[in-house]
């Protein structure tokens, strides 16, 4: 049941994290592994590391860039430490895993780490649905990645376990749309805001970033994209008149 997790690590500094990485994910089934930019890989402390998880680190994609690690997602959530000026929905590890262990097989799901010494950058969380935090210590609340990795896909094998003999219904329900898509709608959305004069370049960034917000939190399907889509093309042709 969780063929369809994706465990994204974003720039990983150290092979010997990628392996251990590797290692926790087997202990809980989770076989796919995705690598954006990694500073070493493929590397012999990884393998070594990896502790007979060297099947994980075989199969595992290299991509250049968080974009296309994740364009084929329906669901993306961020794993981060630190506090943003800007909230997003958040969920922790367990939330996490009841959401995930209940969408159908087919609908990939990214759960993505950032950097050992600094985490996601604002823009990568831009492209993710949901922060995901791990709650411990306040007073010492520094996880290494692979200790991360592994609460979580603890959590998704449990949840897994309790959600096996659940048939999904409503098989004809719309599919979820993936990052990519997303991508292109916030694309058209800012040309669409721009064109009528909505927009204004000194708070572009801040009020792209809090309408991001609001559509990720809805986590639109294909037909309502469609919509929304349609209403910002028509927008437009008014606009232009």
């Amino acid at each position: 049941m969780l063929s369809h997790i994706k465990i994204v690590l974003v720039e990983t500094s150290h092979p010997g994290n990628i392996g251990a990485v590797a290692r926790a994910m087997k202990n809980m089934n989770i076989t796919d592994l995705c690598l954006v930019s990694p500073k070493f890989f493929p590397n012999a402390e990884a393998t070594s590391r990896a502790s007979g998880a060297d099947d994980i680190l075989a199969k595992a994609t290299v991509y250049d860039s968080l974009q296309e690690a994740i364009a084929d997602c329906e669901m993306v959530i961020g794993a981060s430490a630190r506090c943003r000026t800007i909230s997003w929905p958040e969920m922790t590890p367990r939330e996490c895993a009841e959401t995930v262990a209940i969408n159908e097989s087919g609908n990939k799901v990214a759960i993505v780490f950032g950097r050992e010494n600094s985490g996601l950058k604002n823009h990568e969380l831009d492209l993710c649905h949901f922060l995901l935090r791990i709650p411990c210590n306040s007073e010492y609340s520094s996880l290494n990645i692979a200790a991360a990795v592994q609460v979580v896909c603890y959590e998704l094998f449990v949840a897994a376990g309790m959600q096996e003999a659940i048939t999904i219904g409503d098989k004809g329900k719309t599919p979820k749309a993936t990052a990519i898509q997303m991508e292109s709608f916030y694309t058209h959305l800012y040309e669409a805001l721009t064109d009528i004069g909505f927009m204004h370049p000194d708070k572009s960034k801040s009020i792209m970033r809090r309408l991001r917000r609001i559509y990720n939190r809805v986590q639109l399907d294909i037909k309502e994209l469609d919509i929304l889509r349609g209403i910002l093309r028509m927008s437009q042709d008014h606009q232009r008149k």
